[in-house]
């Protein structure tokens, strides 16, 4: 892989989201998480969570999109962005941003390869997300 922007499809806006050695990724959708999933030794009863769409609403009348109002809890995010032709060898690193953690919400920094949804963390007081807002960073090691 030569350049980590090359690697990601589906950015929004290319000129906020691309940076030397990052990529922000932007929030697409917000799943609740309504029924167990289930995981065995080997594989025959793996089955998905029952996962539904967060609720959104309009902040403003004028506004182009709508907001989650997350309360305390674990939803799993999903992008707008994917990624594609990367190796372990590229160790590409998934990690939140400042300004998710700095508002009492994380998720895990991982390896990746491809980007799955991830368990998003609230804390508190909860959290407003806009549509569309930067929430984790694509880095090279």
């Amino acid at each position: 892989m030569t350049d980590l922007a090359d690697a990601v499809e589906g950015i929004v806006h290319e000129p906020t989201q691309v940076r030397e050695g990052g990529v922000d990724l932007t929030v697409s959708e917000i799943y609740e998480i309504h029924g167990a999933g289930r995981i065995d030794f080997g594989g025959d009863e793996l089955r998905d969570a029952d996962l539904v769409p967060h609720s959104r609403i309009w902040r403003d009348e004028g506004d182009d999109y709508q907001w989650w109002h997350l309360e305390s809890g674990t939803y799993l995010l999903e992008y707008n962005e994917s990624l594609s032709g990367v190796s372990p060898a590229d160790e590409v690193g998934l990690q939140p941003r400042t300004e998710v953690l700095e508002r009492g919400a994380s998720h895990p920094s991982l390896r990746v390869e491809t980007l799955p949804r991830v368990p998003l963390t609230v804390g508190g007081a909860g959290v407003r997300l806009k549509e569309n807002a930067r929430v984790s960073t694509l880095l090279t090691r």
